[in-house]
């Protein structure tokens, strides 16, 4: 086990470095840098920016240096000094930025993880165990719908149906009462009560498809011998149905866990924007927008960590659900 842990870790650090590299080019290569930004805000505004100033802000931030350059000043100053440099739109630290949003961001992803297993997992069980009944049609047109629907759209449904028939709006994670104010047992009460929106948002489609999956997986269980066996020794249904097939069945659903969290991720920044959420998804958008590189980067290399993690859980999952599996 201890083998298996630091092979993987290795692996982890490796990609990671990998994909920090390629993320941090991908930004780079986008037209113009933040410098030019700068100035044409100044310009908006009336003042007048000469290219001899724009250059100036640019040696400043080092944007004048190629970008290989800046990822190795970036990644060497994480790496040994755990210093993420300073955000250039919010002119502070870039770790401040994102832990002040982090929380949240954690709170929507892994909420959404549950509600999409608590709820994909019992109903795909059902939906084989009553293959061709009218629940299981039931369940296919729903799912079909929830894999059509973007999750920005739903979003924005949401919103005009309770703006229009429950005179409320959707958007954010806390009453204005407790947006401001010091967390508190009421605050965590309003912050549940407002998470059910995103959460229900960003996990429609990974549930729709986590049913379609579960339900395939049982039904391929269902009809094997070593099940009709176990059948023959007089195990009642319920008992013999968790036991075997369903068991077996949760490992396709328990080595997508990786998966599902990217997809919970890759999605949250434009939902979090719809929605006005105070994550680190509208955070993302706008420094992006910005081109803000240092907090880009930062945002790409913590989003991948989480996928990573989220790789090995899958297989940690894997070792503890079928024995068969091994580590080597």
């Amino acid at each position: 086990m201890i083998t298996f842990f630091a092979r993987r870790f290795a692996y982890m650090v490796i990609t990671l470095l990998l994909v920090s590299v390629v993320s941090f080019a991908i930004v780079q290569s986008a037209p113009g840098d933040y410098a030019e930004i700068y100035a044409a805000r100044k310009a908006n505004a009336g003042a007048i920016i000469s290219q001899a100033e724009i250059e100036n802000v640019r040696r400043q931030l080092g944007l004048d240096k190629p970008w290989h350059i800046q990822y190795g000043r970036w990644i060497g100053n994480i790496v040994l000094h755990n210093d993420w440099g300073m955000s250039w739109e919010w002119k502070r630290p870039v770790g401040e930025v994102i832990w002040e949003r982090m929380p949240l961001t954690l709170a929507i992803a892994f909420s959404t993880l549950i509600f999409m297993y608590v709820v994909s997992i019992p109903v795909g069980i059902y939906s084989a165990v009553h293959r061709y009944s009218i629940g299981d049609h039931t369940v296919s047109l729903l799912g079909y719908i929830g894999l059509a629907t973007p999750n920005f759209l739903l979003a924005l449904v949401l919103m005009y149906l309770s703006q229009r028939y429950f005179g409320q709006s959707v958007g954010g994670l806390f009453s204005p009462a407790y947006e401001n104010a010091p967390w508190s047992w009421g605050k965590f009460k309003d912050l549940l009560a407002h998470l059910a929106v995103p959460v229900i948002v960003l996990g429609t489609g990974g549930t729709a498809f986590l049913i379609r999956a579960m339900r395939a997986a049982v039904l391929d269980e269902l009809n094997k011998m070593y099940v009709l066996s176990a059948k023959a020794s007089g195990l009642s249904p319920l008992k013999l149905l968790i036991r075997y097939p369903v068991r077996m069945a949760l490992n396709p659903i328990a080595a997508t866990l990786g998966w599902r969290l990217t997809y919970v991720i890759s999605g949250a920044p434009i939902v979090g924007f719809v929605l006005a959420l105070p994550d680190t998804g509208p955070l993302f958008l706008h420094s992006l927008l910005n081109q803000d590189m240092l907090l880009a980067g930062a945002m790409i290399f913590i989003y991948c960590a989480l996928t990573i993690i989220g790789t090995l859980l899958s297989d940690l999952l894997l070792v503890a659900l079928d024995p068969r599996i091994k580590l080597e």
